[in-house]
């Protein structure tokens, strides 16, 4: 198995564990993350934003988490992962199950250096937030609403904890 699949397979165990201190160790200190909440630059942040999802989850009631994860791919440069997570959503208490295609690049060292999550928005929108996310879900300024809500709960989280 190649080190790059090693990081991915680590990452997704951690992940299931809500073990964010093991999955912030697999990015490289100028790694990105993206995705339709989310554009984040460097470890720190990306981080303490795995901290911030898996403590709302084990809050949540750890009974209502589940992560599958499955079609890891990977060589020295590139990655994909398939992922799907079943969990209680910290602001509505409402159920979601959120499925998620991931592509990675990797350090020379097999560090995560660029992750990309993609989802379907509205979705994911219709499952957590009930009628609102249904009626104005599909919306890019209900999306850019719901990504700048999140990125100031994660600065507040990062002033806080880190």
């Amino acid at each position: 198995m190649h080190t790059s699949t090693d990081t991915l397979t680590r990452f997704y165990t951690a992940f299931a564990a809500l073990d964010a201190d093991a999955m912030g160790s697999c990015y490289s200190l100028n790694a990105t993350f993206d995705d339709p909440v989310f554009s984040l630059k460097g470890q720190h942040e990306i981080a303490g934003m795995w901290h911030m999802l898996c403590a709302a989850a084990s809050g949540q009631g750890r009974q209502d988490w589940r992560l599958d994860f499955s079609q890891l791919q990977a060589d020295a440069h590139t990655g994909r992962a398939h992922w799907e997570a079943h969990y209680r959503f910290s602001v509505s208490q409402r159920l979601v199950h959120n499925i998620v295609e991931a592509d990675f690049t990797f350090t020379p060292e097999g560090l995560i250096n660029s992750h990309r999550d993609a989802f379907d928005f509205w979705r994911w929108s219709r499952q957590a937030l009930g009628l609102g996310g249904w009626v104005l879900g599909w919306a890019p300024f209900f999306q850019r609403q719901v990504s700048q809500q999140a990125s100031a709960n994660l600065a507040r989280y990062l002033a806080k904890n880190h």
